[in-house]
């Protein structure tokens, strides 16, 4: 049993129901990434199961127990968070938003302690980013300033980060920065990474484990072989996609595609919903 799983799990926003009856499993110590259209779930389900907003039935279990029973705290011990528009850093340093990542390790006025500096020192190097230490976060360069909040979480030195759209407003040497050191820290650290990307080849480069969701549910679950596939695009994404093989990485990418247009077609991607949906593991 996977440590993070989610059981009929229900999410709204108001009256809306975003996510429906969602039963899903992240594996550990890999990359799983989170791919869908605008509206679908994607974020909602990010932000659920690190419990940024509640979810109304079903369950999401860490560790054996509901996230709902934690306290913030322990939690924050064990999820880390970067939201798809993080928080103004305005006048902070780098080590100064680093160092917030120490937060639920802090007791009384929470000065900062001999080990917390060591743990914030080591984010900063392994993110690449000690000579900024000292320097305001504002004066960074996008690709930089993403690895200051990768270092943050970093800090908080939990096994599990979880990412929301990390690339976005990112050029493609920066998202490509970003996505190696993630896959770095998977790699050598052992983190269970679990990101929403729009990028559908940057998901099946370096993700482990892809989820594919239309309409708050999964339509296909699995490696990147199983899940980037003419049907599910069709699906998902309302395309009719062209599948080749990235001759560096041999994973499945999207070369071409073109919208499927015409009621025969919009009829065809409604019978692929009912075959995929229910057969996503």
């Amino acid at each position: 049993m996977a440590r993070l799983y989610t059981e009929d799990l229900n999410i709204s926003y108001g009256e809306r129901l975003i996510v429906r009856d969602m039963s899903i499993e992240i594996p550990d110590k890999k990359i799983t990434t989170i791919i869908g259209s605008n509206g679908c779930g994607k974020s909602t389900l990010l932000k659920a199961m690190t419990r940024v907003i509640p979810h109304q039935a079903g369950a999401i279990i860490l560790d054996g127990r509901s996230i709902s029973r934690e306290s913030t705290k322990a939690l924050a011990k064990k999820i880390a968070i970067l939201p798809q528009t993080p928080e103004s850093a305005t006048g902070l340093t780098v080590g100064e938003l680093v160092s917030y990542g120490r937060y639920p390790y802090q007791k009384g006025f929470g000065r900062l302690t001999s080990k917390d500096m060591d743990v914030i020192n080591w984010a900063l190097e392994v993110t690449g980013i000690s000579e900024f230490k000292y320097q305001s976060v504002d004066a960074l360069s996008g690709g930089q300033r993403q690895r200051v909040w990768i270092a943050m979480s970093l800090a908080q030195e939990t096994d599990m980060i979880f990412l929301d759209e990390p690339t976005t407003y990112l050029d493609m040497a920066h998202q490509l920065e970003v996505l190696e050191l993630l896959q770095k820290m998977n790699k050598e650290q052992g983190r269970t990474i679990v990101m929403v990307l729009h990028d559908l080849n940057q998901a099946a480069r370096f993700a482990d484990y892809i989820i594919a969701l239309k309409d708050g549910q999964i339509v296909k679950a699995g490696a990147s072989e199983k899940v980037i596939t003419r049907d599910v695009l069709r699906t998902v994404f309302q395309i009719d996609a062209e599948i080749g093989r990235d001759p560096r990485t041999q994973k499945p990418m999207c070369i071409t595609y073109n919208l499927l247009k015409g009621g025969n077609e919009n009829e065809k991607t409604a019978n692929h919903v009912s075959a995929l949906v229910g057969s996503h593991s």
